[in-house]
């Protein structure tokens, strides 16, 4: 089975944009359709709160003609076209799909940010997990949301094994980011954001990336667009994980960043795991 999970930034734009970066973005959309996933993840939409437009369906349907999709996005009282999440999977699967509400802060149950896909052996849920802002705003509801997740996913473990992956929003490890002593207090570096996902790790999960590559250094999974060298000079962070249950860790045979070029923000990541 392989699976792959990417933050999008902005499914709207990739399906009917017309600018460069959408053409860029449509070329990693047609990179991951010739990998031939069985189950597509995307994060951070951005769809409004009805779902995909009729274009929008249009154009998965001529592009991704073998998938059908489930999506979720962000409703009132949460921000408009905000985070959103999105499954494409093949269509002689057959999950049951659920929308979990976890009991988190604020309006974060609103943003669209889980879903779930059941199958007989297993669990495949995603997560686009909430950043703590500019100037750690949100750092103390972002705690609590680590909290409700960690409970959910254990929950969820209790049942059968999980593949869980998404945007995390934490370099775990300093290997996880180029300048960890120039970011220690930076959002998704924070040590309170790195205890989280220690955490969900203790919890009985396995990071895939480390457990097939090691230690390995400068492979990341997102590079900052307000910085224009960043890309280009590798200056970037590993925060998109695929997880399993320990249980099934060692029926992972590849995880992996996709390379997407010079288009910088997040790249896919993808999971081979022989089910």
């Amino acid at each position: 089975m392989i699976l792959i999970s990417w933050n999008i930034d902005s499914l709207n734009a990739a399906l009917t944009g017309t600018s460069a970066r959408a053409e860029e973005t449509r070329k990693v959309l047609e990179k991951i359709h010739t990998e031939r996933p069985d189950i597509i993840a995307i994060q951070e939409t951005k769809l409004r709160a009805t779902g995909p437009t009729k274009k929008h369906q249009e154009v998965l349907a001529e592009e991704f003609p073998e998938y059908h999709y489930v999506w979720r996005s962000s409703e009132e009282p949460a921000r408009k076209g905000y985070a959103g999440t999105m499954y494409l999977y093949k269509k002689e699967l057959a999950p049951q799909v659920t929308y979990p509400q976890i009991g988190a802060p604020g309006t974060m149950d609103e943003e669209g940010r889980i879903i779930t896909l059941e199958f007989p052996k297993c669990f495949v849920t995603q997560v686009y997990t909430p950043n703590s802002g500019n100037g750690l705003k949100r750092l103390s509801e972002r705690q609590v949301w680590d909290q409700k997740y960690l409970e959910y996913l254990k929950q969820l473990d209790q049942q059968k094994p999980v593949l869980a992956s998404g945007d995390y929003n934490c370099a775990h490890t300093p290997i996880d980011l180029k300048h960890p002593d120039n970011n220690h207090h930076s959002a998704g570096f924070t040590d309170e954001e790195r205890a989280g996902f220690t955490n969900l790790l203790n919890a009985g999960f396995t990071d895939t990336f480390r457990e097939i590559n090691g230690n390995v250094e400068g492979v990341y999974s997102w590079w900052a667009q307000r910085v224009r060298t960043a890309k280009a000079n590798n200056s970037g962070w590993r925060i998109d994980y695929w997880l399993t249950s320990n249980r099934i860790a060692d029926k992972v045979k590849r995880s992996e960043m996709l390379d997407t070029g010079a288009r910088a923000d997040h790249c896919p990541i993808l999971l081979e795991i022989a089910l």
